[in-house]
This record gives structure tokens, sequence and C-alpha cells, in this order.
């Protein structure tokens, strides 16, 4: 593992330089003002006509349409969703000069080659390992939040400074920037996403709500217990790992996390978990969600109404709204 921190970073090379975020989201909005903050010149490319614009305005950034936020940029940042970015790509291209620095958080669009970038460019990654609330909350309060550099394409020899150098603007250098690549950064994101921390967990939680309620208890009660306080659990594992949640939790939950999880996530659940990860390895789910997106996203609409209708959410909302310090 190559793991840079501050020492190891010059960020004057981005001094005097131009950079350029497409997109305000979460991300973009956190890189932005990161970036300004350490004293470097930041453009945020936004529609004239989007929602983005009059915040970005309000927070003191520079804000011009795409086409002119990428003139004469030494980086140009995409944070918008996978999805748009081939298209914005496209769009922009023409208008990047010569010798810049493609950079994206999630590797998706280039992995999966629905961008194809011109030679003389260099084309790097810097993905914080967090949400840009954070990103930018870290950064206020002195600290970062730990991020993955990776290369795809180096045509002047300098794409790994330049991007540490970026990544010390946001913060990412002050917790740690792990090399990596962009295959490695794409398809451990996707599993993550899928087999643990979304798909994993969501499905995990609403079959413990329906096997509690199915078996005559209280949604109310099932809600507490499988959805309420997962939270509590992980806080106890995102601070010190399983041997903090070991510590804090009882020995009857922990006897019944030792013999009973091994039921649950069983072989059978291992094996689907490296189909999932084949799946994301050889294109399979990338097809599927570009093929997707250019139908409409018919099934996405469909599963998501499926789960927003799903009785824990009637249920959770209820209780969520008896609970005044939760933020909506």
């Amino acid at each position: 593992m190559q793991m840079y921190s501050e020492s190891d970073v010059d960020t004057s090379r981005l001094s005097g330089k131009k950079v350029t975020i497409l997109g305000y989201g979460s991300q973009g909005r956190a890189h932005a003002l990161n970036l300004k903050d350490s004293g470097f010149d930041v453009v945020v490319g936004l529609r004239p006509d989007g929602p983005s614009w009059a915040q970005a305005t309000a927070d003191g950034l520079n804000v011009q349409a795409p086409n002119d936020a990428v003139k004469d940029a030494a980086i140009v940042m995409f944070l918008t969703p996978d999805m748009v970015q081939k298209s914005l790509y496209a769009s922009v291209i023409d208008d990047i000069p010569d010798g810049a620095m493609l950079m994206f958080a999630h590797g998706f669009a280039i992995h999966y080659k629905q961008i194809e970038p011109r030679a003389d460019l260099d084309v790097a990654l810097i993905a914080p390992k967090g949400p840009g609330g954070l990103v930018r909350r870290q950064y206020e309060e002195g600290h970062g939040v730990p991020c993955l550099v990776a290369v795809n394409q180096d045509s002047t020899g300098d794409a790994l400074q330049v991007a540490l150098a970026y990544a010390a603007g946001i913060g990412g250098a002050r917790a740690g920037v792990i090399e990596t690549t962009f295959a490695e950064e794409t398809e451990t994101d996707l599993f993550g996403e899928q087999a643990v921390l979304c798909g994993g967990a969501t499905e995990l939680i609403v079959a413990g709500f329906e096997t509690l309620v199915e078996a005559g208890y209280q949604p109310e009660v099932a809600y507490y217990e499988v959805m309420h306080e997962l939270k509590l659990i992980v806080d106890l594992l995102h601070e010190g790992g399983l041997r903090k949640m070991h510590k804090f939790i009882s020995d009857t939950a922990a006897w019944g996390d030792m013999i009973t999880g091994p039921r649950v996530v069983n072989e059978e659940t291992r094996a689907t978990m490296k189909q999932v990860l084949t799946d994301i390895q050889d294109g399979t789910f990338a097809e599927r969600w570009i093929a997707e997106n250019e139908a409409g996203m018919p099934e996405f609409k469909r599963m998501m109404q499926a789960d927003l209708d799903h009785p824990i959410e009637r249920v959770g909302s209820e209780l969520r709204g008896r609970m005044d310090w939760l933020e909506e």
C-alpha cells in the first residue's frame, strides 16, 4: 500500500492554476469551497438556469456556464452523476485546453469507457471516502477525510503530483491518500454499495422487520430493533472496528453475534457476493445500468417507489417525527 500525507505533497503544483468543478451537489460544493479556502483559483461550471447556480453564487464562488468554466482550466473535475458525465464531456471537450487534467471522484465513466479522453489530457481520480457534507465539515474543523488517488492517463508526466495537490486542497492529505487504480476504486466502490452498505444492509433491515412483524410483534418495536438501533452499532464499528463494538455491547449480544451471524450471512450469501463482484468486474452491471438510463429508468423508478411504499417507511416516518433531535 502506498499512502501519501501532507508532507508528500507539493501544493504549489496548483498555484495560479484554474481548477474547474463541474457540478454542485454534495461533493461538488465541498470540493469547491475547500479548494477556495485553500487558496486555489476555483470556478464552478453549472447550467445558468439550474437550481445550483444561485447557491454557488451565494457561497461566494465564481460560477460560469460549463463551456466557459473549462476554458484555460488546469483541472476539470467531473462531479455530476455518473450517467451525465458522458454527454457533459462531449459538450465541453472542445473547450478544454491541451495538456489539462480530467479528474473524477468515481471511476465509472472512465473504467467502463463511457468517456474516452483525448490523448493529450491527464486523467486522474481523487475519491474521498465519505459524503460531501463530511468532507466539508472535517476540513472546516482542521481535519480531513481519507481519499483514494489514481492515474489512468499521464500525458504530462506530472499527473500524480497534481492530483495529490488537489487532494491536499480538499483536506484529504491530512488523513492520508491511498494510491489505487480506476479499476480497483470503481469495482470495490460498486461492490461495497451493492453487497454491504446499501443493497445488503437495507435488504437485511427490511427482512428483519418483516420477520418480526409477520411473527406478530408490533411494527414500532420491530422498527426500533432493526432500523433505529443500527446506528449505534455502525458508530461503534466506525470508531473502533469489531473490537470496540464487542467492548460496548453485552456479552449476550456478542454471543448471539458470533453464533447467529454466520447463519444469516452464510456460504450461499458469500457465493452470491462473488457473483455480484463478477457482474461488476465483467461489465454486466454497468451495461444493465447504462441501458436502464437510456430507457428512461422505468425499473429504477418502479423499484424505488416500492421501497418508499414499504410499511417500514410509514412506521419509521411516524417514529422519527417524535425524535426532535433528528434532522430530516
